[in-house]
């Protein structure tokens, strides 16, 4: 009879902040956690509140995490790491003080040379909501390109290729109707969150991102964020990003 008071381990470690579900899976495949001594297994279930859990060697704390989302408007040049062996600063240090200290990981990682909207949170499982293609959180991008953009291009790209064993493609395209060099640029929406997709997508057609920012995820957008700047999310902004 299996004691309903056990969860998946994975589980306990999202919602402790410490990993997306997805990454805990993949430590506790690696041999990186244990349960009261022995090395855990895929699919094994725990007691939070009574189970000694170690992930790499280190002990999972019983208290409660408070759970905080942050939004960040990322500058351009700046890493998605915890640190950097090139350059003084990564995106953590854009952060307040008063979050350094918090086991923070991004939910939807943004490339050195992109921009704009970053989702910040110690919510294993929140970062995992937002992310998961089956959720289809639509999320949206400025980009410019390194020529002008042909809308005979438009089917394809909705359609999308198959490249290194993904299938890449836009769920929409906005080609820009005003502004300077407007058909340089174009909106495209994403649902899901390949590596480095949309500069993959783009490059296989004969066109290269010259920049690149993200400005909504769901229905939550920046405005009034300026570049570099961070703010703590209310509960109900982060449920635009879940609203239909």
């Amino acid at each position: 009879m299996t004691n309903p008071e056990t969860i998946r381990l994975q589980k306990i470690i999202a919602e402790s902040g410490l990993a997306s579900r997805r990454e805990a899976e993949e430590w506790i495949k690696e041999g990186y956690v244990t349960v009261n001594g022995h090395t855990a297994t895929l699919g094994q279930k725990a007691d939070p509140l009574h189970d000694s859990i170690k992930v790499h060697g280190k002990l999972l704390p019983k208290k409660n995490f408070k759970k905080i989302a942050l939004i960040m408007n990322k500058p351009r040049g700046v890493l998605c790491s915890h640190s950097d062996p090139y350059h003084d600063k990564t995106i953590f240090n854009y952060l307040p003080k008063n979050y350094q200290k918090l086991k923070l990981s991004y939910a939807g990682r943004l490339d050195k040379n992109s921009e704009g909207m970053l989702i910040l949170t110690n919510d294993g499982q929140l970062a995992q909501n937002i992310t998961h293609p089956k959720n289809k959180i639509t999320k949206r991008y400025q980009v410019t390109l390194s020529k002008p953009f042909e809308l005979k291009l438009i089917p394809k790209l909705l359609k999308g290729i198959n490249l290194e064993g993904e299938h890449l493609y836009f769920t929409k395209i906005i080609p820009a109707t005003i502004g300077d060099k407007k058909e340089y640029n174009v909106e495209v929406h994403l649902e899901q969150g390949r590596k480095r997709e949309i500069r993959r997508l783009f490059e296989a057609f004969g066109y290269f991102v010259d920049r690149l920012k993200r400005f909504q995820i769901g229905n939550l957008t920046m405005k009034g964020l300026r570049v570099g700047e961070t703010k703590e999310l209310s509960p109900q902004e982060l449920d635009l990003i879940f609203k239909k």
